[in-house]
């Protein structure tokens, strides 16, 4: 029998996976009546940041990762209940796709971002946010993040403050006492039950 009939003939391959909710969530073409809060948190608690190259008996997970950004954004600035959950959720793809470190990222091109931009845009419409974010929230979210990632680089990836700078920016200004919580690694069932708290104290927010 020729190739091509054979092909022809397979069956298309899995693009959904199956989430402990019971729902499957398609990674081409996903619906944010597929997307549970519960799911992203207990996903994000288990995928661990900087490929797992942290100091401590825990990983450093996305969820506390995720916590640790809006803790800074809200810091800095009053920011209302949309723009918090925003920051919150600036990770939540990765439920599914798994921290990529950004070299990697970079190899891979386009292609990881096309899958995590339709899922992020499912993300929001699932929990009332714009699909598309404005650009000055989207700047407050990368700005956070990498001020996150300086404080993650330096004190638990084996960064030197020059490095981290480099790569990051410059050094935020936080507390030494929420400092040695947020970087203190959680153990998984911890950091999803604490991402979960966030989440439900945002979405009783006026």
């Amino acid at each position: 029998m020729p190739a091509t009939r054979r092909s022809a003939r397979s069956p298309a391959p899995r693009a959904w996976q199956r989430m402990l909710s019971g729902r499957r969530l398609d990674l081409l073409d996903p619906s944010p009546l597929d997307i549970e809060i519960e799911d992203i948190a207990h996903g994000l608690a288990r995928v661990a940041r900087w490929n797992g190259q942290t100091l401590g008996s825990h990983i450093f997970s996305v969820a506390q990762h995720s916590l640790l950004a809006e803790m800074i954004a809200r810091h800095r600035s009053s920011l209302d209940r949309n723009r918090r959950l925003a920051l919150l959720l600036h990770d939540a793809p990765e439920y599914v796709i798994g921290d990529m470190i950004s070299p990697f990222k970079a190899v891979i091109g386009d292609a990881y971002k096309a899958v995590e931009a339709r899922l992020m845009a499912a993300i929001h419409l699932r929990f009332g946010l714009p699909a598309s974010l404005p650009v000055d929230l989207l700047s407050l979210i990368k700005t956070s993040d990498r001020s996150a990632a300086y404080l993650e680089a330096t004190r638990l990836a084996g960064f030197s403050a020059n490095e981290a700078r480099r790569f990051f920016g410059s050094a935020p200004k936080f507390s030494a006492a929420i400092t040695r919580d947020y970087l203190t690694p959680w153990p998984a069932d911890v950091a999803e039950a604490r991402y979960l708290e966030r989440f439900h104290k945002l979405e009783l927010r006026p």
